[in-house]
């Protein structure tokens, strides 16, 4: 389980917004915390409307004063600057994950400024397409409430059931409730050489669709007798049409505080996270959304 924690500020109160989400798993999981600040290159003098730390002093004053503030309870804080003026401060994120060597980064996705980059998951994915270190997404206007409902969204795939995992240690941890959803496409939500290959054979594919959600209620039943069975109040739904839709919509119904999401950029019908369906889920809901980084064994 999550026991470092990389914290990437740019000295905005955009930024900060992911801080209270960062103190509960600290305390919940006893993390030690990394706070980072990237000087950037050419930076402008304001952020957001804010002063931008441009220089080392400030922006080692300013780290102090929030690991003060925020996380004096916590006996495991680090403070990092960066003080080699880079243009892309996403990058920079992405070289500090494999020097600090944490098991969770933790973003807000303003994409404005300093993090500029950081829009829809594009640091996220780079973060996942150069190590193994999962990505917590937190959108500005999300206040923290708690993690009180976990919704983790599965495909079929063993190499995803990792991300249950995590899910389950989570809710573990969190005293969180969990609850397990998998979207079957329906023939209309159908995209890439899969909807070509409906449009050939419409009767076939529109039969195995229909296998593939009896053969989901019967995975997802698996799982949740497992899960009933270790004490964790659990729910699972099958749902068909597009997943990024339906994601959404049973995080919506389900009050979820996050959406766990193990991804590996690779597409097929299968293959239930091709490149564009998590960036997808990012840019239709503010819930925090922790993207866990899979291979294929």
């Amino acid at each position: 389980m999550f026991k470092h924690i990389l914290l990437p500020l740019d000295g905005s109160q955009l930024a900060e917004s992911a801080i209270p989400f960062v103190v509960e798993l600290c305390k919940k999981l006893d993390c030690k915390v990394t706070l980072l600040h990237v000087i950037e290159k050419d930076a402008s003098p304001e952020i957001h409307g804010q002063h931008h730390l441009t220089n080392e002093d400030e922006a080692c004053n300013y780290l102090g004063d929030i690991a003060e503030q925020y996380l004096s309870f916590c006996g495991q804080v680090e403070k990092h600057v960066h003080t080699e003026e880079v243009s892309q401060v996403s990058q920079s994120i992405v070289q500090h994950s494999g020097e600090f060597a944490p098991d969770l980064i933790v973003l807000c996705a303003h994409g404005v400024g300093g993090l500029r980059d950081i829009v829809a998951g594009s640091i996220a994915q780079q973060v996942i397409a150069n190590g193994q270190v999962p990505v917590l997404l937190i959108h500005p206007e999300t206040p923290f409430t708690g993690f009180h409902n976990l919704l983790v969204a599965l495909d079929g795939e063993k190499d995803h059931d990792r991300a249950l995992d995590v899910a389950t240690e989570l809710a573990q941890q969190l005293k969180s409730d969990l609850r397990l959803v998998r979207i079957v496409p329906t023939y209309s939500t159908l995209a890439g050489e899969t909807a070509a290959l409906g449009t050939m054979l419409p009767a076939t594919t529109v039969a195995y669709l229909d296998v593939m959600e009896e053969e989901a209620v019967d995975y997802l039943q698996a799982h949740l007798d497992k899960l009933c069975g270790q004490g964790i109040n659990t729910e699972a739904e099958v749902q068909r049409g597009d997943p990024a839709q339906e994601v959404v919509k049973s995080a919506n119904r389900s009050n979820a505080d996050m959406i766990i999401l193990g991804t590996h950029g690779k597409s097929g019908l299968n293959a239930f996270w091709s490149g564009s369906v998590a960036p997808k889920i990012l840019a239709r809901t503010k819930i925090p959304v922790l993207l866990y980084p899979v291979r294929r064994n």
